[in-house]
């Protein structure tokens, strides 16, 4: 599972039994994996209350359910409309699992968003400089994941001057897409960039 980094709402596991659990539950869901069975990587949208513990409890469904987890993107800082947290999951498991990983969620009455099957196989990384926050750092993101088909794999927020400052801020994103799809990524991200007045400094890609 990736690192996990953020400031200013963009969190990543940011107390330290959380991420040792976690990690334990990433450990335990790749050795159930590992029977030569053939995997796909999946993304699931969550929405969760905010309360200690229950993105743990979102994620134990996936371990005691065969899925190697490869990343959590957690906007602890950003609510939806009913109050809740967005979380985005990354995961791989075989086909036959994933629907098991989805009762299981569901049982523990967590809401799910959103759950299908995604190829990523390539990675781009870009930079965005300029008045992030204030633009509305979410719908950003939001926009991103819409319009390029992709998924946000790791977010690195520097902001020292905080809202409602003239000083940018910048964010590395490290974008999840399909293989071949990187240019109309990056197409997209610079749609979205000008939009919102923001400089995008790109690209630094790699595989998966």
């Amino acid at each position: 599972m990736p690192s996990e980094s953020g400031d200013a709402g963009e969190d990543r596991q940011d107390a330290p039994t959380e991420a040792a659990v976690t990690e334990s539950a990433a450990a335990e869901s790749e050795a159930q994996t590992d029977g030569g069975a053939t995997t796909q990587t999946h993304t699931i949208r969550l929405e969760l209350v905010d309360e200690p513990g229950e993105l743990l409890a979102a994620l134990q469904p996936i371990a005691e359910n065969g899925g190697n987890l490869l990343s959590v993107f957690h906007e602890r800082g950003n609510l939806t409309p009913r109050g809740h947290i967005p979380v985005e999951v990354d995961l791989k498991c075989p086909p036959e699992q994933f629907e098991s990983i989805l009762a299981g969620l569901r049982d523990r009455g967590v809401n799910v968003t959103r759950a299908g099957a995604e190829e990523y196989g390539a990675e781009v990384t870009v930079v965005l400089v300029g008045h992030l926050i204030d633009t509305d750092l979410s719908d950003t993101l939001q926009r991103l994941t819409d319009c390029t088909d992709a998924t946000v794999a790791d977010l690195e927020l520097s902001a020292p001057a905080g809202a409602n400052s003239e000083e940018p801020s910048s964010a590395l994103i490290r974008l999840r897409a399909r293989e071949n799809r990187t240019a109309e990524v990056l197409e997209s991200v610079r749609s979205v960039a000008d939009d919102k007045a923001l400089n995008v400094i790109e690209p630094m890609e790699g595989e998966a």
